[in-house]
């Protein structure tokens, strides 16, 4: 369970393996591009996917604002990088080499200012790659007067393509600048939001629909029975003994509409006590509609485990786990009823569960938690009340038959005895009616308060966790800039431990894979972040490939199981993908000194794309995201033509993209 930033139980039986723990993709319109966008627009939208590491979605937008018209220093330079970005020169075609040729013939029509000048610097970086390593100076001087953020961004996003002497030179900055920054803006307090899945909206059980139709429409029949019979017995006592008759009738009378009124509020808190009662004690598995329901079973474990830390003061989390176990099955029950519904993840209700934990401690606390299993004091009264006026009712009622018996002949006294008999039972069956109406009309007024008063403050309950979430969840800038000072962290430790610097260095790639268990998160139209990660480091060197790999963990970026292995060019004997639209991308990486590796380089997603999503387009996303394009191509490349493909490949071999001017 997330609760906020502690830590993540997992429990998995013998031989079982915990993988995904959760999943979710946040609504943002922050890639959100109108079909009628202007230039401007998806341009500005580009820069976002750039900053954001979706480098081949900045390309197309960046790209499709320039052909329509949008072109300047500051859009070309961003389009640069985006050529560029996680990609290095064998993974350019030949159209796109052209175009970068032509994009810095360009340069020179350009207005002067900040940007053409980090434009200029960025083509005259890359030109170094094919000149004296003497002749750096200039132009490490240009890119040091930069602004921070060009300087930056040409730093990053060229990773792959600046190598040797020149990116030694930067290298000490750049760690120090990553160093300093994969902490910051609270990373470690805020990074479990954003795998935590948005909140679904409140809900809560609607009052039932009154069952007192049968009983309202016979009780005007049954009404007029009872006065009927009830006035045929009148009028015997009256015309026995008038005087003694007015006075039993008007007991009577004050007799029954005590008992009416008393009985009534009696009756009704009785039956609400009963059906409360029953409705806490009916466990969700004896219900056949919940057996064996897996999204019932993790609503239970849900509760489970927040009823067990939310204990009030004094209390065990068992005892009170035993103490609550009959209103945690009417929860369960509830929540199961209420959300029970297709691709509905129990992690989008915890917010709910976790709110009716607290409440319930919270009611412990007030001594209300039970407080409808006991009979209240007014109940009390109004019972004693109404057998006191029924009592009196009936001592009233054997006085008229003795008034009629007094003052009339046999005949009569049996008529008042038949009009008793059917006045008591047509009275007991209005009365019935009338409690039943009554009493259904109250509880729907009742319940129909306590939804609005409950679907309240869960509404309250779930804007502030939805708040807080926001509030609190990493921005899409925020979780990339903290992963690039992970892995540039990463790559200059493994490049102390052997004792490397760029220039030993011909190329390099790392790929990053997800590490199970994890949990997962992106916004729409974004790569998928991973909780941990396998970082796989290559590193290419004239003596062959050294291959650094470790699991981390991206909340505290605390690294573990960290392996290393060398092998030569020729020790690389093939490289193949394996793509399963229903598990995901597989590696395999094939020695001939050793056996086959596979690699998981991402997990399915269909299941988890919006309607309006490309799964073609999210797969290339994720994919250039981890690094596998570069990888793939560099370990392919030496696979099928050992050394031979570096000599091909050097980048010290190409033509230089200078700027003219």
């Amino acid at each position: 369970m997330n609760e906020g930033s502690s830590g993540t139980h997992n429990s998995a039986a013998y031989d079982s393996t915990v993988g995904i723990q959760a999943e979710t993709v946040h609504n943002s319109n922050v890639y959100f591009v109108h079909p009628d966008a202007s230039p401007q627009e998806k341009y500005k939208v580009g820069v976002r996917f750039l900053e954001d590491g979706v480098p081949s979605r900045a390309r197309d937008m960046i790209s499709d604002a320039i052909a329509h018209g949008h072109d300047n220093a500051e859009v070309r330079f961003h389009w640069v990088l985006a050529m560029l970005s996680a990609r290095a020169y064998h993974d350019l075609s030949t159209e796109e080499l052209q175009r970068l040729h032509h994009a810095s013939g360009l340069v020179r029509t350009y207005a002067e200012g900040e940007w053409k000048d980090a434009l200029r610097v960025a083509f005259e970086l890359l030109a170094m790659l094919s000149i004296a390593e003497g002749e750096t100076g200039r132009v490490l001087e240009r890119l040091r007067a930069l602004s921070l953020r060009q300087r930056d961004a040409i730093l990053h996003h060229l990773d792959l393509v600046l190598t040797g002497g020149l990116k030694d030179s930067l290298w000490a900055e750049n760690r120090e600048r990553a160093e300093a920054a994969r902490f910051g803006n609270d990373r470690v307090q805020r990074v479990w939001a954003y795998f935590e899945p948005d909140p679904i909206g409140p809900r809560a059980l609607p009052p039932r629909p009154s069952s007192a139709a049968a009983a309202k429409a016979s009780l005007p029949l049954r009404v007029g029975l009872f006065v009927i019979v009830a006035g045929f017995l009148s009028m015997l006592a009256l015309f026995a003994d008038p005087a003694a008759a007015v006075i039993e009738l008007v007991v009577a009378l004050g007799a029954g509409l005590t008992a009416a009124h008393f009985g009534r509020r009696w009756w009704h808190q009785d039956h609400r006590l009963k059906v409360k009662n029953r409705e806490s004690h009916i466990p969700y598995t004896g219900n056949p509609a919940f057996a064996g329901d897996g999204f019932t079973n993790r609503v239970r474990h849900s509760f489970d485990h927040y009823f067990g830390t939310r204990v009030p003061h004094g209390w065990a989390p068992h005892e009170w786990l035993g103490h609550t176990v009959h209103i945690r099955d009417s929860l369960v029950a509830e929540i199961a009823l209420l959300y029970r519904e297709s691709r509905v993840s129990v992690d989008r209700v915890n917010w709910l569960i976790r709110y009716l934990a607290e409440d319930a401690r919270d009611r412990h606390h007030k001594g209300t938690l039970f407080g409808h299993r006991h009979q209240s004091p007014t109940s009390a009264v109004a019972k004693t009340l109404c057998m006191v006026a029924l009592i009196a009712l009936g001592i009233t009622t054997l006085a008229l038959l003795g008034t009629v018996a007094s003052g009339a002949g046999a005949a009569q006294t049996l008529l008042a005895v038949l009009a008793a008999v059917g006045a008591v039972w047509s009275g007991r069956t209005a009365v019935s009616s009338w409690l039943k109406t009554r009493g259904e009309e109250h509880r729907l007024a009742e319940e129909t308060r306590e939804y609005q008063e409950q679907l309240a403050a869960r509404q309250a309950a779930y804007q502030n966790w939805k708040s807080f979430l926001d509030a609190t969840r990493p921005t899409e800038l925020e979780m990339e800039t903290w992963l690039t000072c992970d892995k540039t962290v990463f790559v200059d430790e493994a490049l102390r431990h052997h004792q490397l610097t760029w220039r030993d260095l011909i190329t390099h790639t790392i790929l990053m894979t997800p590490a199970r268990p994890y949990k997962r998160g992106r916004v729409k139209g974004g790569p998928w972040r991973y909780s941990r990660y396998n970082f796989r480091l290559f590193l290419v060197t004239q003596d062959g490939v050294r291959e650094v790999s470790t699991e981390f963990d991206f909340t505290d970026a605390k690294r573990g199981n960290e392996q290393r292995s060398n092998y030569r060019f020729d020790a690389l004997s093939s490289v193949q993908v394996t793509e399963r639209t229903s598990i995901g991308y597989d590696l395999e990486l094939v020695l001939t000194n050793g056996p086959a590796r596979n690699i998981r380089v991402k997990d399915a997603d269909t299941h988890q794309l919006a309607p309006d999503e490309n799964a073609q387009e999210i797969a290339e996303i994720n994919l250039n995201a981890a690094g596998f394009i570069h990888t793939f191509r560099l370990l392919e490349g030496i696979a099928a033509d050992g050394k031979g493909w570096i000599e091909r490949n050097n980048p010290n071999h190409l033509p230089p993209l200078r700027p003219t001017d």
